[in-house]
């Protein structure tokens, strides 16, 4: 089971020093991966919630840390695929994968919010047609020596994309929780990436429906990476109706190991999802004071 941990992405804590602190400390103490997620707007009077009201750009931060650590895997989940142009995408990741010394993985995803691809200048319809065509079209961008495409979204004139990704191109994750998108991680990406609002006493149905999408499509499905998004909430032991990944460090500890047992491959621990480390009112320090208490207390 590897492990990661969420660097401070939303909110107030989200400053380039708390960043860098947490990765690097990550990093010291052997966690496997970190991450980061992405949100492009908040609309006026959207219910979802204060920790989405200030959110980092992901890839910039994971270059940010690609250069003050060396050894630690850099991860982002997700980014929403409909929102950018295929080529630069194709292009950021590339670098980053290169400069990072191919310590990337790729999350990727959908997109759910309506207002998000108005500003975008992109219809919210179809958007998983949409991401097959990308998903494709990203690859033949990271490997072909001339790239030409003529599909029902995009054209790319016969070009040249250059340099590749070295060592090669980053692992495909593929988020979403309904079940055409989990089908769609076991049929075309190198694993899944569970959902920030996932219900984790249920994740082992999930991932039976993308390892049978896998064999189904004649692909290994034992070698699909599981990863899942541990919303992290530390606390008093013993609370009634306690969720998984929360209370006190040792019940966290026993829960990432059931998850394990149900096939989870891989777990982060995220606390930008938790009101009193995410949201754009909180003492940065006191967020940071407490995120790396459970840094040291979660490591592996």
């Amino acid at each position: 089971m590897r492990i990661g941990y969420g660097v401070p992405v939303s909110g107030a804590w989200a400053t380039p020093d708390n960043m860098a602190r947490i990765a690097i400390r990550a990093e010291e103490l052997g966690y496997s991966d970190v991450w980061t997620f992405q949100r492009l707007l908040t609309p006026v009077g959207h219910p979802m919630g204060p920790i989405y009201r200030s959110v980092q750009d992901p890839t910039v931060t994971l270059a940010y840390l690609a250069g003050v650590t060396s050894r630690i895997g850099l991860g982002v989940a997700v980014l929403n695929l409909p929102l950018y142009s295929p080529a630069l995408l194709a292009k950021q990741l590339a670098t980053l994968q290169t400069v990072s010394g191919g310590r990337l993985t790729a999350g990727l995803g959908l997109g759910w919010l309506e207002e998000e691809f108005a500003a975008s200048g992109l219809p919210f319809e179809r958007r998983g047609a949409r991401a097959e065509e990308y998903l494709d079209l990203l690859r033949k961008l990271w490997t072909d020596e001339v790239i030409e495409h003529e599909g029902e979204f995009y054209r790319v004139p016969a070009s040249y994309q250059d340099p590749k990704p070295v060592p090669g191109p980053p692992p495909i994750l593929l988020g979403g929780m309904a079940d055409v998108a989990l089908r769609r991680a076991g049929r075309f990406a190198d694993g899944w990436v569970s959902s920030s609002q996932e219900d984790l006493s249920g994740i082992k149905e999930r991932i039976y429906i993308v390892k049978e999408a896998a064999r189904a499509a004649g692909r290994d499905p034992e070698s699909l990476r599981i990863v899942c998004r541990g919303v992290t909430t530390p606390g008093p032991a013993g609370q009634p109706g306690r969720r998984p990944l929360t209370g006190s460090y040792e019940e966290i500890r026993q829960d990432v190991a059931d998850l394990a047992a149900s096939g989870v491959t891989e777990v982060f621990h995220d606390l930008n999802f938790v009101g009193e480390f995410g949201a754009p009112d909180v003492d940065p320090a006191d967020a940071l004071r407490r995120a790396e208490e459970a840094l040291e207390a979660l490591a592996p």
